[in-house]
């Protein structure tokens, strides 16, 4: 059989699944991958787990060493950074575009739930992750800028996969950086919304660089 009940595919499923397994981490950079142990994981037969890896590989997730066997690849310190500066180009732009436009609901949500991180409460990476996530769609689409969430998603997919991202679970200053986004979005202040975002991606890039020379 090859599809679910909720019309996904079992290649669809099987690389879901094992594309988040990277995500969270499950899987480290350079381990080689069983096809017989994936395929007792994700409970799929090697035909529909082979497309998924294919599909992975493609996307440059894993790799292929030359005896043929697939790793997880890892993501250079340098990729990252080079994603940091690709988005504090662009976010910069879309947050005085959304300043123009104003404050929406979707902005609002994400104030509110920002706020208490801010105010020093402290999660898991991947929780916040999560409210990061929205926080960075909600201003895209403030802009109304209809490709963007997607060149985000794709972006942050790879720098999630990074090893220094993971590194902490304290998001008081991130926090605040976006809540100094939101507010200049708020007041209409093109140019202090757009100086905001790209004081973000300056302090991110900062931490980056400072957990790696710990």
């Amino acid at each position: 059989m090859s599809g679910t009940a909720g019309g996904e595919t079992l290649a669809q499923r099987a690389y879901r699944e094992i594309k988040q397994a990277i995500l969270e981490a499950r899987f480290s950079p350079e381990d080689v991958l069983s096809e017989r142990q994936l395929a007792e994981q994700t409970g799929v037969s090697r035909t529909p787990l082979r497309s998924a890896l294919s599909r992975l590989e493609r996307e440059g997730v894993i790799g292929r060493m030359a005896n043929g066997a697939l790793v997880v690849r890892p993501v250079t310190v340098e990729h990252l950074l080079e994603i940091v500066a690709l988005r504090r180009a662009l976010e910069s732009a879309a947050a005085a575009r959304a300043a123009g436009f104003g404050m929406n609901g979707e902005l609002a949500a994400s104030e509110a739930e920002t706020r208490p991180f801010a105010e020093g409460r402290s999660t898991a990476f991947d929780t916040f992750w999560e409210v990061d996530d929205r926080f960075h769609k909600a201003v895209a689409r403030a802009a109304r800028l209809e490709l963007l969430p997607g060149i985000l998603a794709e972006q942050r997919v790879i720098a999630r996969r990074c090893t220094i991202t993971r590194s902490h679970d304290r998001f008081a200053e991130q926090a605040r950086e976006h809540l100094a986004v939101i507010g200049a979005i708020r007041a209409g202040d093109a140019d202090a919304a757009s100086a905001a975002m790209a004081a973000h991606f300056d302090n991110v890039r900062a931490r980056f660089l400072g957990w790696l020379g710990r």
